[in-house]
């Protein structure tokens, strides 16, 4: 296994900090860190949540604020004192739910008015992805502590802005990678490393959706909602979709599509593993909107190969599942989510709440099952612990995930895609030809054109879009060589007053 000194400690850090701290016997709710027990009320870490979100959005998840509310109030020494988004309802909803407790809670719509505030102490950017960095910037810049919903950033360069801002500011920022809290990674390093050096690595994200549809005319934002200040620093224009909530992540002005939304969970999980600190040297596209027909802009299957060495990653995402074929969406390796990580000697298969390690004759040797710490419902309140944890502390350090991981990570989706969006419609054999030299590429490539058939897309009436390999350079944090143009002409948005984004590096 690739893994250098720094991973090593991170992972050491973790497990033995974490782990000594957080015990069910010690009776701390949910694992929590033992530093934040036996708080007084008068030394709280008091929070804003900003973004609450859609619970009843079709296709949707329930509302990211929502649902970090009762993770947030279930971590010991944590007041929720505030509430804000631009859709006065969604607030109703969970003030109410205070009320009921008895518990004071301010309300804004307006996340600029909950930075202004001198008594809150951190807030939970919970927005759509376009607000992410810009809000952790401009709270860095009023003193409050970030926890910021992933992606990091909507482009590379306001991530390197919002990294910056961290450190200029000295605050504590954690993205909302919450793979990063599990005890069980330490575990599954172990393992990997006994089975030899690191061939070649896939992260797998099969999810199936539904199309969401088209009109032919624009769809009237609710009154209550200021749509200038939900659009912030994106390009204002007339809703032409059916609902303005959830769906923002297929479109290109306001999400950055699966890759970014949950590409980016397994992508960083795979990198950590991979012992690879920095972003891809190089990296390159296969994708497109298949079978939906309808208005979104974004892919629904792509293929990003992620050119570290000596493993590659390989990132492959699915959303297409036709009702004729209910097994459609297709497994590799018995797995639908998650990732594989092949070495000279057998290989894993699983995530960061467990798995298995198979030989290389694909028998089983070890499995490593959900524990407390490992399950994935409990990532969620151990992520926020720890971030409260440095809160306290004021050390950087003891972030499971700090902005420059949340950074280095996202930059990988973004190159992907931006491949993408430079790249042209291929036919299936030509781009078969174009990528024969990798074999793991080609093979990813070959099982994606059987799961668009056995969900009946025509391979050949709609070809897929091949996008040119990017190089990036992670010292200048740019783009290099072919297409570095055009990739650097896409890597910073045009910020639309006066949601505009401060240079700071």
């Amino acid at each position: 296994m690739q893994t250098n000194d720094s991973t090593v400690r991170d992972m050491k850090r973790i497990t033995r900090r974490s782990f000594l701290k957080s015990s069910m016997a010690g009776g701390l709710a949910l694992g929590m860190p033992a530093i934040v027990r036996g708080d007084s009320p008068n030394n709280s870490v008091r929070v804003a949540i900003i973004g609450l979100g859609d619970t009843k959005v079709a296709g949707g998840v329930g509302g990211r604020g929502h649902q970090l509310i009762p993770h947030a109030r279930a971590v010991p020494g944590v007041k929720i004192v505030g509430l804000c988004d631009v859709d006065p309802s969604f607030i109703a909803r969970e003030a109410q739910a205070f009320k009921n407790r008895g518990e004071a809670v301010a309300a804004w719509t307006d996340l600029r008015r909950v930075l202004d505030d001198k008594d809150i102490d951190a807030v939970v950017v919970a927005t759509p992805n376009h607000w992410h960095a810009l809000a952790t910037v401009w709270a860095c810049q009023a003193g409050k502590d970030v926890y910021v919903e992933k992606p990091f950033s909507y482009d590379i360069w306001e991530g390197k802005q919002a990294v910056a801002a961290a450190r200029k500011y000295n605050r504590m920022v954690q993205v909302g990678m919450q793979n990063r809290s599990s005890e069980l990674i330490a575990s599954i390093a172990e393992g990997v490393r006994n089975l030899g050096p690191i061939r070649y690595v896939h992260a797998l994200v099969y999810r199936p959706r539904l199309g969401i549809g088209r009109v032919t005319a624009p769809t009237p934002v609710p009154d209550t909602i200021n749509y200038d200040l939900w659009c912030g620093p994106a390009r204002k224009g007339p809703l032409m979709r059916k609902q303005l909530n959830y769906e923002w992540h297929w479109f290109w002005d306001t999400g950055n599509g699966e890759m970014g939304n949950n590409g980016i969970h397994i992508i960083d999980l795979c990198r950590w593993l991979m012992g690879q600190e920095h972003p891809a040297p190089r990296a390159l596209s296969i994708g497109g909107r298949f079978a939906f027909e309808d208005c979104g802009e974004t892919p629904n299957t792509q293929i990003a190969l992620f050119d570290y060495q000596p493993a590659p990653l390989i990132c492959e995402i699915r959303n297409v599942k036709a009702p004729s074929s209910p097994e459609g969406i297709g497994k590799y390796r018995n797995l639908e989510s998650g990732m594989i990580i092949d070495c000279k000697g057998g290989c894993f298969a699983g995530d960061a709440t467990g798995g298995t390690f198979f030989d290389k004759q694909g028998k089983e040797i070890k499995a490593i099952k959900p524990s407390y710490f490992g399950d994935a419902e409990a990532l969620v309140p151990r992520h926020l612990a720890n971030f409260i944890e440095a809160v306290r502390s004021r050390e950087k350090d003891h972030l499971s995930a700090e902005s420059l991981i949340g950074y280095r990570s996202v930059i990988c989706c973004h190159m992907a895609n931006t491949s993408h969006l430079l790249g042209h419609r291929e036919q299936a054999e030509a781009i078969a030809e174009s990528i024969r030299a990798s074999s793991e590429l080609s093979d990813a490539f070959e099982r994606c054109r059987g799961y668009l058939r056995d969900n009946d897309v025509d391979v050949g009436a709609t070809p897929a879009t091949l996008g040119p390999w990017l190089t990036f350079d992670a010292q200048r944090e740019r783009f290099t060589e072919d297409f570095a143009e055009k990739a650097n002409a896409l890597a910073r948005r045009h910020y639309r007053a006066p949601y505009v984004m401060p240079e700071i590096a």
